[in-house]
């Protein structure tokens, strides 16, 4: 059984929640998940360009597990990209009805 997930400092929601082929209907896609972490873990190394050590303390996780999660979610997108597959973006439900603001 693996273990529990920990939760992650998550700062931002996307604008939108999928991104797909223009002009394919939804229902003859494949799809992959990017898990809001996965998400957050790119804006911060590949669009802020954090370093990875400063990235993992801004998402409260090790550096080394960091690592795995822009690896899996670089994997996703660039086969979400060379395959023609939607990419649905999960979103983040906070405690106490936080507002996040949108990923920029």
């Amino acid at each position: 059984m693996p273990r529990p997930k920990i939760q992650r400092r998550i700062r931002c929601r996307p604008a939108y929640s999928c991104f797909k082929p223009n002009g394919v209907p939804m229902s003859e896609l494949a799809s992959l998940s990017l898990a809001a972490d996965e998400l957050e873990a790119l804006r911060l190394v590949d669009l802020i360009g954090l370093s990875q050590q400063a990235a993992a303390q801004e998402l409260e996780v090790s550096r080394q597990t960091l690592g795995n999660i822009v690896a899996a979610a670089r994997h996703k997108v660039a086969s979400a990209l060379v395959k023609g597959m939607a990419l649905e973006l999960d979103t983040v439900s906070h405690p106490n009805n936080q507002k996040e603001p949108s990923c920029q």
